[in-house]
């Protein structure tokens, strides 16, 4: 068993790994970078307070790195990998609040390498990946909050539930939950009643830009998140079917959980004191999330994707571990490190494997490649640089990305036309049988997208 003096150090000798092999590994086996990435790029060259899909942060923190770094895409790598440890980091710091022995919380965090959110998907930085620190930071500053009164802490708490707001919409099940918590303990926390209310004005602050232009813009990102769960089909079966699926999936996403707390059981027997605060905080920040999922699922009939569900079980392994701690065994301890290695081994050769063998991913486009080639051809007819390019956020946006003149980003051009000056060059992307009849410059076809190119001569 580690000793107590090294247990800290093993722990941050494991988000130094994690760091370093889920930096190189998809660097050194992506030809490009993923499609949400690429996408938060796209948004991020022509940034406004929200987008099409998703809520803006994203693609604030994205055009940041590109600032910083460019078109180098290990830095988007990192960048995912930098959001992972914040929020392995806070998940040992609140864990570090609830146990005595830092064993608990060491624990608490290898334990989350059996769930492949935390590993496999994490280098397609993405809306999922961008929340995941504000998931961690909301609940470590709310549960110092009521433990401290402290005004930094809420507002601190307000400041990142905000930020994870605007990483994305489903960010409000862990607010819900915290709120319910919150109110069924009002007795206790009358006191703190003006400091919350603070925190939800602090909130307020920052998310008020993307409200207003969520209301300007039709609620076209609300609009995209209903129609991703299949809430347009009004088919019965669907409040049935869709919960039944979604509590399967959960079933198996938590099987390797349980694979590794079996290696150090005792027997599987817990204790639920209810009159433990730890116990009942940590229920509400795991279980209730999941079970307003379900309820959700149930009365709208929505389908639950897998990925939506990625911050939901940062806590599993603090709860369990709280609940269940009489019953782990320490002295079997060295079996529960042989399989947590086994599966930090395994992942990133599993994902380089796939990368390797599987020949038709998104990540095997030769964005850079393809961009070089309309650039040649843009030099051959104009004078003048590349400054917008128009078309989906995949092919047009990998544009936007690779060229060196970092052109702005946009899906079309409705009303937008006298945006453009005479001096700007303009690339439209799309399908080429169309393009080739309506475009007023140089066209060329790359399969299978098309290219019209409209600049200075």
């Amino acid at each position: 068993m580690i000793s107590k003096k090294n247990i800290t150090k093993t722990f941050f000798l494991f988000l130094f790994f994690h760091l370093f092999l889920w930096t190189l590994v998809p660097s050194i086996s992506n030809t490009n970078l993923p499609l949400d990435t690429i996408e938060a790029l796209a948004w991020g060259s022509n940034l406004d307070w929200g987008f099409n899909k998703h809520p803006p942060f994203s693609a604030f923190v994205v055009e940041i790195f590109y600032q910083i770094f460019g078109s180098n895409d290990w830095a988007y790598y990192f960048l995912s990998q930098i959001f992972v440890i914040i929020t392995f980091f806070y998940v040992w710091k609140l864990s570090n609040e609830i146990f005595k022995e830092k064993i608990y919380s060491l624990l608490s965090v290898l334990v989350l390498s059996g769930f492949y959110f935390y590993n496999f998907t994490t280098p397609e930085f993405n809306v999922n990946i961008a929340q995941l620190p504000f998931w961690a930071l909301t609940i470590y500053f709310f549960w110092k909050g009521i433990n401290s009164n402290n005004k930094i802490n809420w507002i601190l708490f307000g400041i990142f539930s905000a930020l994870g707001f605007l990483s994305k919409y489903l960010f409000i099940y862990i607010l819900a939950s915290l709120f319910i918590y919150f109110i069924f303990n009002l007795k206790r926390y009358k006191k703190f009643i003006p400091n919350y209310c603070l925190s939800i004005f602090v909130s307020s602050l920052i998310v008020a830009p993307h409200l207003i232009w969520l209301y300007e813009n039709n609620f076209v990102t609300i609009l995209y998140g209903l129609s991703r769960s299949g809430l347009n089909e009004s088919i019965l079966i669907n409040h049935l079917k869709n919960p039944v699926i979604f509590l399967f999936k959960q079933i198996l996403i938590l099987l390797p959980f349980f694979i590794m707390i079996s290696t150090i059981s005792k027997k599987f027997k817990f204790n639920f004191n209810f009159k433990n605060r730890k116990i009942l905080f940590l229920l509400s920040v795991t279980v209730i999330p999941i079970f307003l999922i379900l309820i959700t699922s149930i009365i709208t009939g929505a389908k639950v994707r897998t990925m939506w569900m990625t911050p939901f079980y940062l806590f599993f392994g603090t709860l369990f571990f709280e609940i269940y701690k009489n019953n782990i065994n320490l002295k079997k301890i060295k079996r529960f490190y042989i399989l947590f290695l086994f599966l930090f081994i395994l992942s990133p050769l599993t994902y380089l494997y796939v990368s390797k063998v599987n020949e038709n991913k998104r990540t095997d486009y030769p964005g850079k490649e393809i961009s070089r080639l309309v650039q040649k051809k843009w030099s051959n007819n104009f004078i003048n640089d590349i400054k917008i390019v128009v078309g989906d956020e995949w092919s047009a946006g990998n544009l936007s990305y690779h060229l060196n003149s970092r052109p702005k980003w946009i899906n079309d051009l409705k009303n937008k036309t006298s945006e453009i000056s005479d001096d700007q060059g303009v690339i439209y992307v799309g399908n080429p049988k169309i393009l080739k009849k309506i475009c007023p410059g140089v066209f060329g076809t790359i399969r299978p997208v098309g290219y019209c190119m409209i600049g200075k001569k």
